[in-house]
Protein backbone atom coordinates (compact mmCIF):
# COMPACT_ATOMS: atom_id res chain seq x y z
CA UNK A 1 0.00 0.00 0.00
CA UNK A 2 1.28 3.52 -0.97
CA UNK A 3 2.74 5.01 2.26
CA UNK A 4 0.61 8.40 1.57
CA UNK A 5 -2.98 6.76 0.88
CA UNK A 6 -5.59 7.01 3.48
CA UNK A 7 -8.41 4.38 3.80
CA UNK A 8 -11.48 5.00 5.44
CA UNK A 9 -14.63 2.88 6.42
CA UNK A 10 -17.71 4.31 5.99
CA UNK A 11 -21.24 2.61 7.21
CA UNK A 12 -24.47 3.05 5.99
CA UNK A 13 -22.79 3.71 2.47
CA UNK A 14 -25.26 2.37 0.41
CA UNK A 15 -27.45 5.48 0.95
CA UNK A 16 -27.90 8.84 1.85
CA UNK A 17 -25.13 10.50 3.67
CA UNK A 18 -23.00 7.84 3.66
CA UNK A 19 -23.13 7.58 0.13
CA UNK A 20 -22.20 11.08 -0.11
CA UNK A 21 -18.97 11.04 2.27
CA UNK A 22 -17.89 8.22 0.75
CA UNK A 23 -18.09 9.72 -2.67
CA UNK A 24 -16.76 12.74 -1.62
CA UNK A 25 -13.71 10.60 -0.02
CA UNK A 26 -13.07 8.67 -3.11
CA UNK A 27 -13.25 11.96 -5.13
CA UNK A 28 -10.28 13.32 -2.59
CA UNK A 29 -7.93 10.27 -3.28
CA UNK A 30 -8.95 8.16 -0.27
CA UNK A 31 -9.43 4.33 -0.20
CA UNK A 32 -12.85 3.49 1.07
CA UNK A 33 -14.11 0.75 2.23
CA UNK A 34 -18.01 0.90 1.97
CA UNK A 35 -19.88 -1.00 4.46
CA UNK A 36 -23.68 -1.77 5.03
CA UNK A 37 -26.25 -4.15 4.99
CA UNK A 38 -27.51 -4.12 1.42
CA UNK A 39 -24.59 -5.67 -0.69
CA UNK A 40 -26.60 -3.89 -3.79
CA UNK A 41 -26.47 -0.94 -2.76
CA UNK A 42 -23.09 -1.11 -1.88
CA UNK A 43 -22.34 -2.25 -5.35
CA UNK A 44 -24.17 1.61 -6.57
CA UNK A 45 -21.90 3.22 -4.46
CA UNK A 46 -19.10 1.79 -5.83
CA UNK A 47 -19.71 1.93 -9.79
CA UNK A 48 -20.86 6.01 -8.93
CA UNK A 49 -17.43 6.43 -7.41
CA UNK A 50 -15.71 5.31 -10.80
CA UNK A 51 -12.25 4.47 -10.71
CA UNK A 52 -11.88 5.39 -6.84
CA UNK A 53 -10.19 2.61 -4.85
CA UNK A 54 -13.22 1.26 -2.76
CA UNK A 55 -14.26 -2.04 -1.89
CA UNK A 56 -17.40 -2.95 -0.57
CA UNK A 57 -17.93 -5.21 2.67
CA UNK A 58 -21.88 -5.60 3.44
CA UNK A 59 -22.29 -5.54 7.60
CA UNK A 60 -24.69 -5.18 9.59
CA UNK A 61 -23.35 -3.07 12.34
CA UNK A 62 -25.27 -4.27 15.25
CA UNK A 63 -23.65 -7.98 14.74
CA UNK A 64 -20.64 -8.14 16.80
CA UNK A 65 -19.13 -10.87 14.72
CA UNK A 66 -20.17 -8.95 11.43
CA UNK A 67 -18.38 -5.31 12.76
CA UNK A 68 -15.09 -7.53 13.79
CA UNK A 69 -14.89 -9.34 10.10
CA UNK A 70 -15.27 -5.72 8.86
CA UNK A 71 -12.59 -4.11 10.60
CA UNK A 72 -10.15 -7.42 10.44
CA UNK A 73 -10.69 -7.16 6.55
CA UNK A 74 -9.83 -3.40 6.20
CA UNK A 75 -6.49 -4.45 8.37
CA UNK A 76 -5.67 -7.12 6.54
CA UNK A 77 -6.53 -5.65 2.80
CA UNK A 78 -5.05 -2.05 3.33
CA UNK A 79 -2.55 -2.71 6.22
CA UNK A 80 -3.78 0.74 8.22
CA UNK A 81 -7.14 2.40 9.11
CA UNK A 82 -7.13 6.72 9.09
CA UNK A 83 -10.58 7.22 9.81
CA UNK A 84 -14.17 5.74 10.55
CA UNK A 85 -17.25 7.44 9.60
CA UNK A 86 -19.81 5.99 12.16
CA UNK A 87 -23.16 6.59 9.73
CA UNK A 88 -25.18 3.64 9.81
CA UNK A 89 -28.74 4.77 11.56
CA UNK A 90 -32.07 4.36 11.98
CA UNK A 91 -35.65 6.49 12.83
CA UNK A 92 -37.26 3.57 13.53
CA UNK A 93 -41.37 3.77 13.42
CA UNK A 94 -42.03 6.88 12.50
CA UNK A 95 -44.33 9.54 14.65
CA UNK A 96 -45.25 6.24 17.34
CA UNK A 97 -46.53 7.98 20.60
CA UNK A 98 -44.34 6.64 23.45
CA UNK A 99 -47.02 4.44 25.11
CA UNK A 100 -46.91 3.01 22.28
CA UNK A 101 -43.53 2.06 21.23
CA UNK A 102 -43.63 -1.49 21.12
CA UNK A 103 -40.30 -2.82 22.97
CA UNK A 104 -39.03 -4.37 19.94
CA UNK A 105 -38.88 -0.97 18.02
CA UNK A 106 -36.88 -0.07 20.47
CA UNK A 107 -34.62 -2.74 20.89
CA UNK A 108 -33.75 -2.28 16.98
CA UNK A 109 -32.87 1.64 17.34
CA UNK A 110 -30.91 1.01 20.30
CA UNK A 111 -29.40 -1.54 18.62
CA UNK A 112 -28.17 0.20 16.00
CA UNK A 113 -27.70 3.73 16.78
CA UNK A 114 -25.76 3.11 20.16
CA UNK A 115 -24.82 -0.95 19.79
CA UNK A 116 -23.68 -0.35 16.25
CA UNK A 117 -21.69 2.78 16.90
CA UNK A 118 -20.11 1.53 19.71
CA UNK A 119 -19.27 -1.77 17.96
CA UNK A 120 -17.58 0.20 15.33
CA UNK A 121 -15.88 2.84 17.05
CA UNK A 122 -14.12 -0.63 19.51
CA UNK A 123 -13.22 -1.88 16.15
CA UNK A 124 -11.53 0.76 14.61
CA UNK A 125 -9.59 2.19 18.00
CA UNK A 126 -8.09 -0.93 18.14
CA UNK A 127 -6.83 -0.72 14.87
CA UNK A 128 -5.82 2.62 15.43
CA UNK A 129 -3.92 1.70 18.60
CA UNK A 130 -2.50 -0.98 17.33
CA UNK A 131 -0.22 0.17 13.84
CA UNK A 132 2.18 1.82 12.77
CA UNK A 133 2.06 4.93 12.77
CA UNK A 134 -0.13 4.88 15.69
CA UNK A 135 -3.55 7.01 15.72
CA UNK A 136 -6.25 7.70 13.30
CA UNK A 137 -9.73 9.73 13.72
CA UNK A 138 -13.56 8.69 13.94
CA UNK A 139 -16.73 10.51 13.29
CA UNK A 140 -19.94 9.86 14.75
CA UNK A 141 -23.08 10.79 12.87
CA UNK A 142 -25.22 12.29 15.73
CA UNK A 143 -27.72 14.81 14.55
CA UNK A 144 -29.70 17.49 15.55
CA UNK A 145 -31.45 15.01 17.83
CA UNK A 146 -28.90 15.04 19.73
CA UNK A 147 -29.35 18.31 21.03
CA UNK A 148 -33.54 18.83 20.85
CA UNK A 149 -36.18 16.24 19.91
CA UNK A 150 -38.72 15.82 17.50
CA UNK A 151 -42.04 14.66 18.75
CA UNK A 152 -42.58 10.74 19.03
CA UNK A 153 -39.34 10.02 18.55
CA UNK A 154 -38.25 9.19 21.43
CA UNK A 155 -35.78 6.03 20.73
CA UNK A 156 -34.17 7.82 17.66
CA UNK A 157 -33.78 10.91 20.34
CA UNK A 158 -32.42 9.01 22.66
CA UNK A 159 -29.64 6.86 21.07
CA UNK A 160 -28.20 10.41 19.81
CA UNK A 161 -27.82 11.67 22.96
CA UNK A 162 -26.22 8.53 23.48
CA UNK A 163 -23.54 9.08 20.78
CA UNK A 164 -22.68 12.48 21.48
CA UNK A 165 -21.51 10.60 25.26
CA UNK A 166 -19.93 8.26 23.29
CA UNK A 167 -17.81 10.36 20.94
CA UNK A 168 -16.71 12.51 24.12
CA UNK A 169 -15.43 8.89 26.11
CA UNK A 170 -13.60 8.08 22.67
CA UNK A 171 -11.67 11.82 22.62
CA UNK A 172 -10.59 11.45 25.72
CA UNK A 173 -9.68 7.60 25.64
CA UNK A 174 -8.03 8.25 22.37
CA UNK A 175 -5.47 11.28 23.50
CA UNK A 176 -2.58 8.64 24.66
CA UNK A 177 -3.10 6.74 20.91
CA UNK A 178 -3.33 9.65 18.82
CA UNK A 179 -6.97 9.14 18.04
CA UNK A 180 -8.85 11.57 17.83
CA UNK A 181 -13.27 11.38 17.37
CA UNK A 182 -15.66 14.14 16.39
CA UNK A 183 -18.93 14.55 15.96
CA UNK A 184 -21.27 15.80 13.33
CA UNK A 185 -24.98 16.85 13.76
CA UNK A 186 -26.51 16.90 10.59
CA UNK A 187 -30.95 18.17 10.20
CA UNK A 188 -32.62 17.70 7.32
CA UNK A 189 -30.06 16.15 4.76
CA UNK A 190 -32.24 15.33 1.61
CA UNK A 191 -32.07 11.53 1.50
CA UNK A 192 -34.72 8.42 1.49
CA UNK A 193 -34.47 8.82 4.98
CA UNK A 194 -35.81 12.15 5.61
CA UNK A 195 -38.16 12.25 2.66
CA UNK A 196 -41.27 12.99 4.35
CA UNK A 197 -39.79 16.61 5.07
CA UNK A 198 -40.53 17.78 1.85
CA UNK A 199 -44.43 16.61 2.21
CA UNK A 200 -44.87 17.66 6.09
CA UNK A 201 -43.98 16.60 9.83
CA UNK A 202 -45.65 16.45 12.54
CA UNK A 203 -44.06 20.10 15.24
CA UNK A 204 -43.57 20.86 18.22
CA UNK A 205 -46.96 22.62 18.53
CA UNK A 206 -48.61 19.70 17.39
CA UNK A 207 -49.11 21.30 13.45
CA UNK A 208 -47.84 19.49 10.22
CA UNK A 209 -45.43 21.38 8.16
CA UNK A 210 -42.95 20.93 5.18
CA UNK A 211 -39.39 21.89 6.36
CA UNK A 212 -36.13 22.93 3.91
CA UNK A 213 -33.85 20.15 3.41
CA UNK A 214 -30.40 20.84 2.01
CA UNK A 215 -27.90 18.15 -0.02
CA UNK A 216 -26.66 15.88 1.77
CA UNK A 217 -23.17 16.82 -0.11
CA UNK A 218 -22.70 19.94 1.69
CA UNK A 219 -22.79 17.61 4.95
CA UNK A 220 -20.17 15.19 2.79
CA UNK A 221 -17.91 18.24 2.54
CA UNK A 222 -17.61 19.25 6.02
CA UNK A 223 -16.66 15.57 6.59
CA UNK A 224 -13.69 15.65 4.51
CA UNK A 225 -12.63 19.18 6.00
CA UNK A 226 -12.97 16.99 9.59
CA UNK A 227 -11.01 14.06 8.04
CA UNK A 228 -8.16 15.49 6.65
CA UNK A 229 -6.98 17.95 9.96
CA UNK A 230 -3.80 16.84 11.63
CA UNK A 231 -4.41 14.71 14.57
CA UNK A 232 -2.88 17.21 16.31
CA UNK A 233 -6.22 19.45 15.63
CA UNK A 234 -10.16 17.85 16.11
CA UNK A 235 -13.27 19.21 14.73
CA UNK A 236 -15.23 18.07 18.56
CA UNK A 237 -18.94 18.96 17.30
CA UNK A 238 -19.98 20.37 14.03
CA UNK A 239 -23.60 21.28 13.07
CA UNK A 240 -24.74 21.02 9.41
CA UNK A 241 -28.04 21.88 8.87
CA UNK A 242 -30.88 23.31 6.57
CA UNK A 243 -30.64 26.84 7.07
CA UNK A 244 -33.74 27.50 7.15
CA UNK A 245 -35.42 24.57 9.63
CA UNK A 246 -36.99 24.63 12.40
CA UNK A 247 -34.07 24.10 14.88
CA UNK A 248 -32.99 27.77 16.52
CA UNK A 249 -35.99 30.27 17.82
CA UNK A 250 -39.33 29.20 18.42
CA UNK A 251 -40.39 26.68 15.90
Amino acid sequence: MNAEQKTAVVTGAGSGIGRAVALTLSGAGWTVALAGRRAAALEETAAAAGPGPTTCLPTDVSVPEEVAALFTSVRERFGRLDLLFNNAGTFGPGSVPVEDLAYEDWRTVVDVNLTGTFLCAQAAYRVMKEQDPQGGRIINNGSVSAHVPRPRSIAYTATKHAVTGLTKSLSLDGRPYRIACGQIDVGNAATDMTERMSTGVLQAGGQVAAEPVMAADDVARTVLHMAELPLEANVQFATVLATAMPYVGRG
